[in-house]
């Protein structure tokens, strides 16, 4: 049992946090004004975001040792309450959900972990991070002062405490956790609740204060953070735009220091310089900040269906160890000397007297002096262009927007625009999936109101129909047509975000919304038979939404239809959830015999299946599948969803957000390994190519 005291303050300037654990005193995590106190030593801590679900176990290692190689103390991890309980009461932590296991191999490696619970973590990851069985709950508001979500919310809370405790993972207990944060972002939303907004987040800090962990807890993006949790700094630029510790006594920390931005499918990368992140963590530093984590640090991948609407299969690529794990430079190295150059001086930052003035309109000296011996200096320049200082009456040259560090007031050791590392990351075709013979393939049925089975007579919100067990879901009806005109306008309105139209079999039309709206409207001239006409639309999600007050309220799917201005959408509608490859799982090795796969055809058509076989390359280096010549769809590898790919979807500049796909090799046999694709449109397999990812410097 842990016994935390946690709210009583021993002096004016230190939080006591002492945990006793069977009788013997374990180690404490404490703060004061300055910083985190881990084990009685005041420390300035960098970290990293490294999410256990978009790796896999045997990458974790790696990882975890690349970061601590690139001057990091802390990783820093969300935790995915809908991976975890999927379905209510029943809970999953294996393999690439084994946090347990993550958290120890960080322990092994002598690092430290903060503990992102949440439970909800918006993170790009679908329905930010909430079982979909939440939106069944009668009556429940997420995030809201509300009855229903406040249970559900403390219950996982507290089962997952429980995990860590019972795996002596807390620094309390000797572990590795030294911070844990409750809730995420929530000032972006807590307006919109009005007064049970405020009261929902003194709930939340006293709820997960009681949870007796040993360590503080934290809050990003909330001023108003409630003693004794800490309120924490998410951006790029925190050093700047940080209103800093809503008390004297809480430490300046930044939670999430954006290394580029996510991506979406129909976007182009953010690419965030090394330089321009150095110099906001340098800034921040030096304004007394003594906790910067970098999110991502690695992104990885959005395996199986994990992303959120329009958000692509890799995650944060341009992070320091880019989707594959391999160092991307010229962030790696370059954050790594500031690291070494920020701690080298970490005795004088923590216990000097700092004193901050000008040098110049638009350049400024931040001083830490604690003896006639401990002096460090950080010497700004903000503008965009070179200028010459004086300081200690020594000339110093500050290139454009820069900050030049001097563990000894003296002497430069870094300066944040001087790049001294790079490398460059190329694909090299490996192997070529041309050979028609070697492919299958399985035409999805349309089905038609007669093959369904649940009916209604209006059209049903898909999010609350198909509760995210598929992406797709089937709507459909049937009317009789006696116009003479040879064609008709067909109008449909969607809530988002794919549409495809198939009249008598045969499809009519495709549409789709984006990142930044998903609703749209498809209208087609469309050609009707004499009488009966059955129409079926296959309505697409990709990935739920992650953010947002009242994410309970959120849609998607047909919303109205009309035929030659008739309007159908309170007519009767027959669903269905998912497709029939889906349902058999034909992309396993055991589903895949419930079907007739058929030969290749040149003629490809929508919503076809795609199997072949490949054998792995020799070596360890990543491997990717080069999906550029395909449409929308779906990749399994052995059973194993590698993610949604989007290859149609252009950029503005016309090309594919993203068109390599991760295969990670602990996926793979030496051979005989099945490839499967679901293909939405009319992509070409025989283009496919799989890869070998590798650095080469320049």
């Amino acid at each position: 049992m842990v016994k935390v005291s946690w709210w009583r303050w021993s002096s004016p300037f230190a939080l006591i946090l002492t945990a006793f654990i069977g009788g013997v005193c374990g180690g404490n995590v404490t703060y004061d004004g300055r910083s985190l106190i881990v084990d009685g030593q005041h420390r300035i801590l960098f970290s990293g975001s490294i999410h256990y679900p978009r790796s896999t176990p045997q990458m974790w290692p790696n990882l975890i040792a690349k970061a601590k190689e690139g001057g990091l103390d802390v990783i820093q991890t969300y935790v995915f309450w809908n991976l975890h309980e999927p379905q209510q009461g029943q809970y999953n932590f294996r393999g690439r959900h084994n946090i347990v296991r993550f958290i120890k191999e960080i322990q092994a490696q002598g690092l430290y972990v903060t503990l992102r619970i949440g439970p909800y973590i918006e993170s790009e990851c679908t329905y930010g991070g909430l079982p979909i069985w939440l939106h069944d709950i009668p009556g429940i508001v997420f995030r809201s002062d509300n009855e229903q979500f406040k249970f559900h919310m403390q219950r996982f809370a507290a089962k997952i405490v429980n995990v860590m405790k019972s795996a002596n993972l807390y620094a309390s207990q000797g572990g590795p956790i030294i911070l844990s944060q409750i809730e995420n972002e929530y000032g972006n939303v807590e307006g919109a609740f009005h007064e049970k907004g405020l009261s929902y987040i003194r709930w939340a800090a006293q709820m997960a204060v009681g949870l007796q962990t040993g360590v503080p807890w934290v809050m990003c993006k909330q001023d108003n953070a409630p003693d004794p949790v800490i309120n924490t700094c998410n951006g790029m630029q925190c050093g700047t735009t940080f209103k800093g510790p809503n008390s004297p006594n809480k430490p300046s920390l930044w939670t999430e220091n954006w290394t580029s931005f996510y991506q979406v499918f129909g976007g182009v990368p953010y690419v965030r310089s090394a330089e321009d992140i150095a110099y906001n963590v340098a800034l921040f530093i030096a304004k007394r900040g003594s906790y910067v984590n970098y999110y991502m640090y690695h992104g990885g991948t959005n395996f199986d269906r994990i992303a959120s609407a329009f958000v692509m299969t890799a995650y944060y690529d341009e992070a320091p160890l880019d989707e594959y794990g391999l160092v991307r430079q010229p962030k790696w190295g370059h954050l790594k000397e500031l690291h070494a150059a920020i701690k080298s001086c970490s005795k004088s930052l923590l216990f000097g007297t700092q004193t901050s003035f000008s040098l110049g309109s638009r350049q400024n000296a931040y001083v830490f002096k604690s003896s006639s011996t401990e002096c460090a200096a950080f010497l700004e320049n903000s503008e965009d262009r070179s200028v010459t200082i004086q300081f200690q009456n020594i000339p110093y040259q500050l290139p454009p927007k820069s900050i030049s560090i001097l563990p000894d007031c003296k002497n430069v050791a870094f300066n944040t625009a001087k790049v001294r590392t790079q490398n460059d990351r190329s694909m090299k075709p490996h192997l070529q999936f041309n050979s028609a013979e070697k492919w299958k393939v399985y035409q999805e049925a349309i089905p038609s109101v007669d093959d369904t089975s649940l009916r209604a007579n209006k059209l049903l919100d898909q999010i609350s129909t198909a509760k995210d067990t598929s992406d797709y879901m089937w709507y459909t009806f049937r009317f009789n047509d006696n116009s003479p005109n040879a064609q008709s306008i067909l109008t449909a309105h969607s809530q988002g975000h794919v549409l495809h139209t198939f009249i008598n079999g045969n499809l009519v039309g495709s549409a789709h919304g984006s990142h930044k709206n998903a609703s749209f409207v498809m209208e087609n001239k469309v050609n009707l038979i004499q009488g009966a006409n059955n129409i079926s639309f296959l309505s697409a999600t990709v990935g739920l939404p992650n953010s947002g007050a009242y994410l309970e309220h959120k849609v998607a799917g047909l919303s109205g239809v009309k035929v030659q201005g008739r309007d159908f959408t309170n007519q009767a509608w027959g669903y269905q959830v998912g497709l029939l490859g889906e349902k058999l799982q034909i992309y396993t090795a055991s589903g895949s015999s419930k079907v007739h796969w058929e030969s290749f055809q040149s003629s490809t058509k929508p919503l076809t299946w795609y199997k072949t076989t490949f054998d792995a390359p020799e070596g360890n280096d990543p491997l990717a599948l080069n999906l550029g010549s395909m449409g929308k769809g779906y990749t399994w590898v052995n059973g194993q969803g590698i993610g949604r790919y989007w290859v149609s979807f252009h950029t503005p500049k016309g090309t594919a957000s993203q068109k390599w796909y991760h295969i990670p090799r602990s996926l793979l046999k030496s051979t005989g390994n099945l490839l499967v694709l679901l293909e939405e449109e009319s992509g070409n397999p025989l283009a496919i190519t799989l890869d070998i990812v590798y650095i080469t410097s320049q």
